[in-house]
């Protein structure tokens, strides 16, 4: 609700059209770190900014609909957040619906999708259910062996946040290891495309904002949730880039924000390539948002969400997710108690940060139990007992699964046939 003010929705004015000056506290106009002022515009990806417009233009309407057809009096502020909350809970129930078709046997597994506590916190936070729900039905799609439609649906949650387009990297590594590349690329220039056509127009008229995203995102420090964060409260470390000004690149953290997560791409295919039978492909996406939520600056609290319907694919065992999730939720009571408590009554910065510690840990340890079943198929409660492959694997679902004998030495070629 308070995007609606700030980025000047209450008003009318179309995203990334439209600029505000950032100011303090106060009311101050801020100044860059090169002396300029702080020219804003909407942080957020095509998709996602032409959501909230929609939504604005639903409320308003409503508003002037109000009197003459005398309609229940509701404030412009709160009809567009019910307007929003309608659309991210119908595109959670997408979610839902496409989990449950990309469980296979295991159809309740889904339920966990629906009765998350992470749900109940975090799914009205922002706007992450929709990029959740297009790239939940672009595996779905690729399940089903329509590449083309799992690459349109993957650029459409691409659109609204980009981490779907991570879900490209598993499907390639697997499709080195089949060396079958054909419907890869298919859904990757595919979903480049529909990248492209959503993303085109603002890109032309308004190429100032349209570039905000990538601008705001960059130029962001380490965020409270980050691992990065943690060390610097539980320590005393000052961090990367100590020096710098307003809106200033942090060009070290950066650095190695790109280096750890590469560094962990690497090692995700290298999994992916020397396990005797082949991963399933919600395993390696699972551990991919995962190690990118881990090495990130940024976790904003609903980026957990991008993990839930993965984690239920990619580990079904129900009291360990709900365990996981619990943590994850509860995460939020002490940030509420830091950010928003009485000065005098309020916890300290490190109990939150020691929580956020804690949900960190939960999350390596899933990963953990993630390889663990990928090096050891039979205690995969999916594949029962060998009897089931990979349900959501598409044309790679019983493919023959011996590396060659370079993968199992450590050697990773590209002729790999499993």
């Amino acid at each position: 609700m308070p995007l609606y003010g700030t980025e000047l929705l209450s008003q009318g004015k179309f995203p990334y059209k439209s600029s505000w000056i950032e100011t303090d506290s106060s009311g101050t106009p801020r100044t860059r770190y090169d002396g300029r002022l702080a020219v804003r515009y909407m942080e957020y990806p095509v998709l996602t900014g032409i959501y909230q417009y929609v939504s604005m233009a639903v409320a308003k309407s409503y508003t002037a609909l109000s009197e003459p057809v005398s309609l229940p009096a509701v404030a412009e502020v709160v009809m567009f957040f019910d307007v929003v909350a309608f659309g991210l809970a119908l595109a959670w129930l997408a979610t839902i619906w496409a989990t449950a078709g990309l469980a296979g046997l295991r159809i309740w597994d889904a339920a966990l999708v629906a009765a998350s506590p992470l749900v109940i916190f975090q799914v009205f936070t922002n706007f992450d259910a929709l990029a959740i729900a297009f790239a939940t039905g672009g595996l779905l799609a690729w399940s089903r062996c329509r590449p083309i439609s799992a690459g349109v649906l993957i650029g459409l949650g691409a659109a609204a946040k980009l981490y779907p387009l991570l879900f490209l990297v598993p499907l390639f590594v697997l499709g080195v290891r089949r060396r079958r590349l054909g419907g890869v690329a298919c859904a990757a220039v595919t979903a480049a495309t529909t990248w492209l056509l959503v993303n085109l127009p603002v890109l032309l008229l308004f190429p100032r904002g349209w570039s905000e995203f990538f601008r705001f995102n960059t130029r962001r420090g380490d965020d409270m949730d980050s691992l990065y964060n943690v060390v610097k409260s539980l320590t005393g470390w000052r961090g990367f880039d100590t020096k710098l000004g307003f809106c200033e690149l942090p060009l070290v953290l950066n650095t190695v924000v790109t280096v750890l997560f590469a560094l962990c791409c690497a090692a995700v295919a290298y999994i992916a390539l020397t396990a005797a039978q082949r991963p399933r492909v919600v395993q390696l996406a699972f551990l991919l948002v995962a190690v990118f939520l881990l090495t990130n600056k940024v976790w904003s609290p609903q980026f957990s969400l991008w993990l839930v319907p993965l984690a239920v694919l990619a580990l079904p065992h129900r009291r360990v997710l709900l365990a996981w999730m619990t943590i994850d939720a509860l995460v939020w009571v002490p940030r509420m108690y830091y950010l928003y408590g009485n000065p005098s009554r309020s916890l300290p910065e490190q109990w939150f940060t020691a929580t956020v510690l804690l949900r960190d840990i939960a999350v390596v340890a899933l990963c953990a139990l993630v390889i663990r079943q990928i090096y050891r198929p039979d205690e995969d409660p999916v594949r029962l007992g060998g009897r089931v492959d990979d349900p959501a694997g598409g044309p790679f679902d019983r493919a023959p699964y011996a590396p060659p004998a370079g993968c199992r030495t450590g050697c990773i070629q590209l002729g790999c046939g499993g």
